[in-house]
Order: structure tokens, then sequence, then C-alpha cells
């Protein structure tokens, strides 16, 4: 995982977007890759001219949709007996796994938008959905929401500081930072637009 990190910009100067692709596909699927490093590596290195940006956000976008949907799938039909039994040999654990599972009974749909800037959210929040019989439609809709908040925040910052390239290991090494800001903002959003929807439905039922 380290020598991925710290050899990531190469990988992604040699491979460029397909790189990306597979590593968030992967990282939505479980596996312990850095989708987000590859995210604001590939977005800087389109900074600096190296690729182009439209490639990156399309090739990021596609497979953060896709990895979530295919884990949805598989958590689906398969259930989550079978998804801990296996997943242990990729770092799935009961434990992890319950966890998600709390948050996801708790936040429903919501939990898949900001679900994107956690990384223990990220690799099983589309498992999690599938296993415990969210709606198809709920979680599509919310993944694609999440997906775009997520591949515009880092794509747009490490690709407006990718013209110095020196600012990209302070990007990377103030992930968890400028996560912590952004989401307690979702978390503000996400209980705005729940109690609307809550007190939409009450008055409702009064009218």
């Amino acid at each position: 995982m380290l020598w991925i990190k710290d050899h990531l910009l190469a990988l992604v100067e040699q491979y460029g977007v397909i790189a990306l692709f597979f590593s968030i596909t992967l990282e939505t699927l479980g596996l312990p890759l850095p989708g987000e490093s590859a995210l604001v590596a590939s977005s800087a290195a389109a900074g600096a001219g190296k690729l182009s940006i439209w490639h990156v956000v399309i090739a990021a976008y596609a497979a953060a949709v896709l990895g979530d949907n295919i884990g949805y799938l598989i958590g689906h039909r398969y259930g989550k007996a079978v998804i801990l039994r296996y997943g242990a040999r990729i770092g799935i654990t009961h434990d992890k796994y319950m966890r998600v599972e709390e948050i996801t009974a708790k936040y429903g749909p919501f939990m898949v938008i900001a679900a994107r800037f956690i990384v223990l959210l990220r690799q099983l929040n589309g498992l999690v959905a599938g296993s415990s019989g969210m709606h198809w439609a709920k979680f599509l809709i919310a993944n694609l929401i999440g997906a775009a908040l997520w591949v515009g925040l880092w794509s747009t910052l490490a690709y407006k500081f990718g013209h110095d390239v020196s600012i990209v290991p302070w990007i990377w090494n103030h992930l968890s930072l400028i996560a912590m800001v952004v989401f307690p903002l979702l978390l503000l959003l996400i209980a705005v637009l729940y109690w609307r929807v809550r007190w939409r439905k009450h008055d409702i039922t009064e009218n």
C-alpha cells in the first residue's frame, strides 16, 4: 500500500487514466487500494499538462459508479454471510461490516452520498447497501450524487494546484484534514434534507 502510494505519480504518468479507473473501481469493491490518492495524482498530472482533465473526471466518475454498483449487486446476490466468509482475505472483517451496516440502517441513501469521503464507507457502502436490501434506484441516485461531489472536489482541488508539483504531497498528507471539513458539511446537508422531507410528510399528513 505505501509503495503504491509513493510511486503513484509514476504509475499515473505511465498508465494514465487506465490506472486511475482500475484503482477506484477495485477500491470500491473493498480492496485496499488508494483510489482517492490516484484521483488526486491524476488531477494534478492533468493540471501539469500531462493528462486531460476531462479524461480524468470521466474515468474517475465512471469507476466510482461502476465499482459501487458491482458491490451492490454482489451484496444483493450473495448476502452478508458470503461476503464476510471470503472478504476477510482482503480486510473486510465482521466488525467493519457491522459498523457500516449500522450507519446504513440509520442514514440510508444519505450514507451513500457521504460514503465517498470516508475510507471505510467508501470501500463497503455498495456491498452493505446490497446485502441490507436498500432499493437499487435509491442507491443509484445517491451513488451518482456522491460520486459527482467526490470527483468534483478532488479533481478541481488537485487540478488547480497541479502546476505546482510540490502541492501534491501536501494534499495527500492533508486528505484526512480536508475530509474533516467536507464531511461535517455533508452531514449538515444530509440533516437539512432529512428534516425537510420529514416536515413535508408531516404537513401532508396533517392536511
